[in-house]
C-alpha cells in the first residue's frame, strides 16, 4: 500500500523552544547548498531524517525479536535538487564529497563502510523493487552524533531512501519498504549486518513497538506516552568513545546467537524457546562456548521484556517500566556483553557514564546501554527534578552537551515544508 507524503512544518518535528534554533539551521543549510554548488538553489526542497532511541529490546532484532523504540528530536537535514543527469552526490558538512553514477549499482569493494556504498545501495534496492531513481545534489547537516548510539548511519540511509521516494516517487513509498531497502543497502553494499530496528523507527516515527517475526511484514504498535507526564525525561549521554571499528564486535553477537539458532537447525532464535537452551546447556557450552550460550539467553529475557515495558506503559505503571528498563541494562552488561570490547578494556566509557548515572540518580529514574554498545551512548530517563544536577554530573565527565535531553518526534523522515522556517 501506497504511503502518504507528509510535508511536515517544524513546528511538527522540533519542541517549541527550539524552533528559532531549528529556523536558524535550516537556513544555514541553504546558503551551504548553494555556496557549494554554486547555484541559487531555485528547486531546493528540504528533508528530515531523525535519530532514534533503543528503549528495549537490546540486540534481539538481528534474531527476528521484539524491540521498543522511539524516533528523537536530533536529525539529519537535507537541502536537495533533482538532477537531469544520473549522479546522485551528497556533500555532508564536515566529510568529504559522496558521489555516485545511479546507472552503475555494481557492489564495490572500495567502496565498504563508506557512504557511497549506502546511496549505490539504496538505489539499486529502488530499482529492484520496481521503483524510479535519478539524480540529485545534496547538502547534509547532522546533529545526530556519529557513535553516540542514535544511529547517523540509519538517519543518513533514511535521509537517501527519502529524497529518492519524494524526488522520483511522489513520496509514495512504504516506511516499512523504505526500511527494508536501506538495511539492504547496508547489509549487501554497506557491510555491516544487523537488524531492521534502526531503518524502521527512523522511517515510520514515533514511539513504537516493533515486532520482526516476519522480517518481510514487521508488526508495529503505535504507543502513546508522554514521559514528562509520568514526571521524567529521556536522556542520552554520549560518552566520547567514537564509533571506532565495532562491527566485528557487532558481527560477533549475531554469529554467536545464529550458531546457537543452527544448532537446532532453525534460522534464528525467534524460533525457540529459552528452555530448548536450558535442557542442551552442557552441549551448547562444551560446542559454542560460555557467552555464546548467555547472549542467546539474554535473547529469550529481553523478548519477554518488550512486552513488559509496553503493558507497564499501557497500564500507567511508570514504575514497572522504569524497573524493566534498569532489568535491560542489567542483562546486556551480565549476559549479552556489550558494555565494552574484550579486545579494548583500557576503554570502557560506557561503564563509566552507567556507574555516573548509578550514582547521580539516587536509586531513582533508569539507565542503560544504548544500542549497538560497546562505545557510543548510554541511555536514561531522569526525574525532571533532577534534570539539571544529573546533566552537570554526567558532563563534568564527558563533556559539555554529551548529555542530551530529547523528546519523541512523531513523524519519521519526510520532506520539510520551506515556508515554516521562515522568520
Amino acid at each position: 500500500m501506497a504511503a502518504k507524503p507528509i510535508i511536515a512544518g517544524i513546528d511538527r518535528l522540533y519542541r517549541d523552544d527550539t524552533l528559532a534554533y531549528q529556523r536558524g539551521r535550516y537556513q544555514k543549510l541553504i546558503a551551504s547548498y548553494k555556496e557549494y554548488f554554486q547555484t541559487d538553489g531555485e528547486n531546493i526542497r528540504l528533508f528530515s531524517s531523525p535519530g532514534r532511541a533503543e528503549i528495549g529490546g537490546n540486540h534481539t532484532d538481528h534474531n527476528n525479536g521484539k524491540v521498543l523504540a522511539a524516533c528523537i528530536d536530533l536529525d539529519i537535514i537535507a537541502a536537495v535538487e533533482p538532477l537531469d543527469e544520473p549522479i546522485a552526490v551528497i556533500k555532508s558538512e564536515g566529510h568529504r564529497e559522496a558521489r555516485i553514477n545511479i546507472d552503475e549499482l555494481d557492489v564495490r569493494e572500495e567502496e565498504h563502510l563508506k557512504a557511497p556504498a549506502i546511496m549505490r545501495g539504496i538505489a539499486a534496492g529502488f530499482k529492484n523493487r520496481g521503483l524510479r531513481t535519478g539524480g540529485f545534489r545534496a547538502y547534509t547537516l547532522s546533529n545526530v552524533g556519529k557513535g553516540s548510539g542514535m544511529s547517523s548511519s540509519a538517519a543518513f540511509e533514511v535521509t537517501v531512501a527519502v529524497i529518492l521516494s519524494y524526488l522520483y516517487n511522489g513520496g509514495t513509498v512504504d516506511p516499512i519498504k523504505l526500511a527494508q531497502i536501506c538495511r539492504y543497502a547496508e547489509n549487501n553494499y554497506f557491510g555491516k549486518h544487523g537488524g531492521l530496528m534502526d531503518q524502521l523507527a527512523a522511517a515510520v516515527g514515533g514511539f513504537v513497538a516493533l515486532d520482526f517475526k516476519d522480517m518481510e511484514s514487521p508488526i508495529i504498535e503505535h504507543i502513546n506516552v508522554d514521559f514528562e507526564s509520568f514526571g521524567h525525561t529521556l536522556c542520552i549521554i554520549d560518552t566520547n568513545g567514537g564509533s571506532g571499528d565495532r562491527n566485528a564486535e557487532y558481527q560477533t553477537i549475531l554469529n554467536e546467537m545464529h550458531m546457537i539458532a543452527e544448532y537446532f537447525s532453525v534460522q534464528n532464535l525467534r524460533q525457540l524457546v529459552k528452555q530448548d537452551i536450558i535442557l542442551n546447556m552442557n552441549l551448547l557450552r562444551e560446542k559454542f562456548g560460555d557467552r555464546a550460550v548467555l547472549r542467546a539467553i539474554h535473547f529469550f529475557e529481553e523478548n519477554k521484556r518488550v512486552d513488559k515495558l509496553v503493558n507497564a506503559l499501557k497500564r500507567n505503571d511508570f514504575q514497572a517500566f522504569l524497573d524493566s528498563v534498569n532489568e535491560s541494562g542489567n542483562s546486556s552488561y551480565k549476559y549479552l556483553q556489550n558494555v565494552y570490547s574484550c579486545s579494548d578494556v583500557e576503554h570502557q566509557g560506557l561503564s563509566i557514564g552507567l556507574n555516573i548515572a548509578e550514582y547521580a540518580l539516587e536509586r531513582k529514574g533508569a539507565s542503560r546501554v544504548h544500542g549497538g554498545g560497546f562505545s557510543g551512548g548510554i541511555e536514561a530517563f531522569v526525574p525532571i527534578e533532577m534534570i539539571k544536577l544529573f546533566k552537570m554530573e554526567l558532563e563534568k565527565v564527558f563533556g559539555n552537551g554529551s548529555c542530551h535531553v530529547l523528546k519523541i518526534r512523531p513523524i519519521g523522515g519526510c520532506e520539510v515544508d520551506k515556508a515554516s522556517i521562515a522568520e
